[in-house]
């Protein structure tokens, strides 16, 4: 088995089985993950990176593979981690953005990972910011992100990526009002996807209205597109856009602003995750299973259980 340095090296050299099993090794937190992040972080920040959520049946998949294939016209590598929901006995993500992305896999400059969102809320794997960023520090020059596709709670990618695409389609009109009130929010461009579908120009105009509302929260003004992978309409003034996001974002600072606000998250959640470990590391299993006993039999309450378990200076 290579060490996580040889993986390294022929990940930095393109080898496609090295970068999944650095992925793996990141994603699952097995021995080494810290080594990887460590060794990887201080080349990160080169890639553009683009998220897309909204509602199932936006057709997220279809329009990331119409986008992988035309940012490859322009581009060397692209890589997309596609999100599944979590498969209710093995854990493991269903692949079904595989399967709508197959015509991308004969394309050596195309990476495609699918992750389980184990149970988690807000769209995206625990994991997914640390696996897209070994990608960016791997030398991909764009890198797209799906989510699960749940709905309006799928706000974690505002933290992962540089832009934030919402997709709805004609004839949603009861999911578009259903978004405004959450999801909107982070929303950097609004696409009406199936744009070749009757009704385009509806959801466009209940976008705009949506928009002219709302209260924006920078100076940024939030673009509507419409776009059909069938017909390739709108993919390319989806690119442009993307471009103009990006490049106000790195000129008025809302890309460090960004940066900042989930490197905090994020170094805040190795924080929960390290002191727990240090917990469960300490505490006596036997001790857990007889405070455990004396919920059940209301002799305890769960509040006073974890002050039993933590000590009376963990009170608060």
């Amino acid at each position: 088995m290579k060490t996580v340095a040889e993986l390294l090296t022929a990940a930095r050299a393109g080898h496609t089985a090295a970068i999944a099993r650095l992925l793996s090794i990141v994603e699952n937190d097995e021995p080494g993950a810290t080594e990887v992040i460590r060794a990887t972080y201080p080349q990160t920040g080169r890639a553009l990176k683009v998220g897309f959520t909204g509602p199932p049946g936006a057709g997220k998949s279809t329009l990331v593979s119409s986008l992988t294939a035309a940012y490859r016209k322009t581009v060397p590598r692209v890589a997309v981690v596609a999100v599944d929901p979590s498969s209710p006995y093995t854990g493991g993500a269903i692949l079904g953005d595989r399967i709508r992305m197959r015509e991308q896999y004969l394309d050596t400059g195309v990476f495609i990972r699918s992750m389980s969102n184990r149970g988690q809320s807000g769209g995206l794997s625990r994991a997914t910011r640390r696996v897209v960023s070994v990608l960016d520090a791997m030398g991909f020059d764009v890198i797209l992100v799906e989510t699960v596709g749940v709905g309006q709670q799928e706000i974690d990618v505002v933290r992962v990526v540089d832009t934030v695409c919402l997709l709805t389609i004609p004839g949603a009109g009861d999911d578009i009002q259903a978004i405004k009130a959450g999801i909107i929010e982070i929303a950097d461009l609004l696409v009406v996807n199936k744009a070749d579908r009757p009704g385009a120009d509806e959801a466009v105009k209940d976008l705009m209205q949506m928009l002219n509302l709302g209260t924006p929260r920078n100076d940024w003004r939030t673009p509507v597109i419409k776009t059909s992978s069938n017909t390739g309409t709108g993919i390319e003034d989806l690119m442009g856009a993307v471009q103009k996001h990006r490049e106000w974002a790195n000129q008025g600072g809302e890309a460090q602003r960004r940066n900042a606000d989930a490197m905090r998250t994020e170094i805040q959640a190795l924080m929960r995750e390290r002191v727990l470990r240090e917990l469960e590391r300490r505490m006596d299993p036997q001790q857990l299973e007889d405070v455990v006993s004396q919920v059940v039999s209301k002799r305890l309450d769960p509040y006073g259980a974890v002050d039993e378990l933590l000590g009376p200076e963990a009170k608060g």
